[in-house]
């Protein structure tokens, strides 16, 4: 019979050994894998809670939560300054292939007398928090966009032959204008640091010019991804790729490698307004999915957002859902339904 339980954590540094464990019994994602909930935790999870359920005395879920009132926050600290480094594929991490069960006992536990924010979950938590709150508040949902690389293999095709006329035409015109590409790996924990300083330049530049900060612009984010880099570099985790055309940098890459998927977290591009022809982003992106391919990953995941290039580049999505979940009583989520006619 599995039992769960709720309780404060005096010593955050001590849940590596069983959430490492469990990690391995799991089919978690990057964002649920120690390197990166562990990443800063003691900063990121000041008032922790931790759910934890386990089965004839194995531990089979964990859940880390900061508490901030009467919410908790999953995987997530509940300021803004500290979740830039925002978080996706989230959710209660479970022996695989017991998901939805654990989630469930779970949040039921976790919400008998507050409620639960969850950012960045899949449907499956979506159901399940159904199932186990009395109110549920669903603040947005968003497409991420991906490519089944697996089908594709599969199929014995090539990718770029797979998409559209007016995708194959745009991607084949950016890269006539840059050729030849010159694609550079971080090959040392070192070069993968310098390159994310360099791209957080391109990254701050772009954004600048349509009038918003960037990540970069928070000073926790460049802090959190430098040292996320020195956890998860060595393990073949972190991937970052710089590319260039005649000497001159035109895209910086900054992905994660997690069970035969990279997934495309941040970026920096160098657009040229002289030529609108001219992409980046697809030129950029195009390689690196055709290199996952050839090593041999099953997706390249772009994660949340609906930007042009992604929706052009990829051929599957799924959806990610960031909502509020807790008891029927509960005044502000029952406000929030009424409002969003949503739950």
């Amino acid at each position: 019979m599995v039992e769960v339980r709720v309780r404060g954590v005096a010593d955050i540094g001590a849940l590596e050994g069983p959430w490492r464990d469990l990690e391995q019994r799991s089919a978690c994602s990057f964002f649920q894998s120690w390197t990166w909930v562990g990443c800063l935790a003691a900063e990121r999870f000041p008032n922790p809670v931790l759910v934890e359920a386990t089965d004839a005395g194995r531990t089979v879920a964990l859940g880390l939560f900061n508490l901030v009132g009467r919410r908790l926050f999953l995987g997530e600290s509940g300021s803004d300054d500290l979740d830039c480094p925002y978080v996706e594929q989230n959710g209660i991490l479970t022996e695989a292939g017991r998901e939805e069960e654990l989630t469930e006992l779970c949040l039921r536990a976790s919400i008998r007398s507050r409620h639960a924010v969850l950012s960045g979950v899949g449907e499956p938590v979506v159901a399940a928090a159904r199932r186990a709150a009395g109110l549920v508040a669903i603040r947005r949902g968003q497409e991420s966009p991906y490519v089944d690389l697996a089908a594709i293999r599969e199929s014995g095709g090539s990718y770029l032959a797979e998409r559209s006329a007016n995708t194959r035409q745009q991607v084949r015109r950016s890269d006539r204008l840059y050729a030849p590409v010159v694609r550079e790996r971080a090959a040392t924990e070192g070069a993968a640091h310098s390159m994310l300083d360099e791209m957080a330049v391109l990254h701050r530049a772009a954004w600048l010019e349509r009038g918003k900060p960037g990540s970069f612009a928070a000073p926790f984010f460049g802090r959190f991804h430098h040292t996320l880099i020195e956890r998860g570099f060595s393990p073949g985790q972190i991937a970052i790729e710089k590319f260039s055309s005649g000497g001159i940098t035109i895209g910086i890459l900054y992905n994660f490698v997690w069970r035969g998927q990279m997934l495309a977290y941040q970026s920096g591009f160098v657009f040229r307004r002289d030529d609108s022809h001219a992409k980046p982003g697809l030129t950029c992106h195009r390689a690196a999915i055709e290199d996952a391919l050839l090593q041999g990953l099953d997706r390249y995941d772009f994660l949340a957002g609906e930007d042009r290039y992604k929706l052009s580049l990829a051929d599957r999505f799924h959806r990610q859902f960031w909502m509020e979940a807790g008891p029927v009583w509960s005044l502000r989520l029952l406000v929030r339904r009424l409002l969003r006619r949503d739950g």
